[in-house]
């Protein structure tokens, strides 16, 4: 066994060794693959996109949602303005350009500052109930986890 081979032997050790003590974290699918790459045995077995994968798996961090969103709701107002800036709060909707498309004209991108739903009028489906959905369609290709973790960092949480 070559040198190479025996590091990445004992980094996949070491990265499942990690996931195992969060597997409350993971879903199915990351249960399986986890299940999966424990099985095989030698680390040569594991491409290099599979390799990014447990890696990614092993940082993952355990997320409130509930409790994220609260905090955000707390403070949508100023995440509003950092966000989406130029905006103008209008009662308790925050209304604003949406930032990710070439909309020149506020109106048709809306949030309620108080309940956190929000909606993009002028495109179709684009909407949510909370600050961590918001997070998600503006910076995360929608990805909820994601947003989630951003914004608890953001927040301090």
């Amino acid at each position: 066994m070559s040198t190479a081979t025996g590091d990445r032997q004992q980094a996949v050790a070491e990265l499942l060794a990690t996931c195992r003590t969060k597997a409350s974290l993971y879903n199915e699918k990351e249960v399986s693959f986890l299940r999966d790459v424990a099985a095989w045995k030698s680390a040569g077995n594991i491409s290099v996109a599979q390799f990014g994968w447990l890696e990614r798996l092993a940082v993952r961090e355990h997320v409130d949602f509930a409790a994220v969103n609260t905090a955000a709701l707390a403070v949508l107002d100023s995440i509003c303005e950092r966000w989406c800036p130029g905006g103008k709060l209008a009662g308790a909707e925050y209304v604003a350009c949406n930032p990710t498309r070439a909309d020149s004209r506020p109106g048709s991108f809306k949030i309620n500052t108080r309940t956190g739903r929000w909606s993009d009028f002028a495109v179709d489906g684009a909407r949510g109930g909370d600050p961590i959905s918001f997070a998600a369609y503006l910076f995360h290709n929608n990805d909820q986890f994601a947003a989630a973790v951003d914004l608890k960092r953001m927040l301090g949480l």
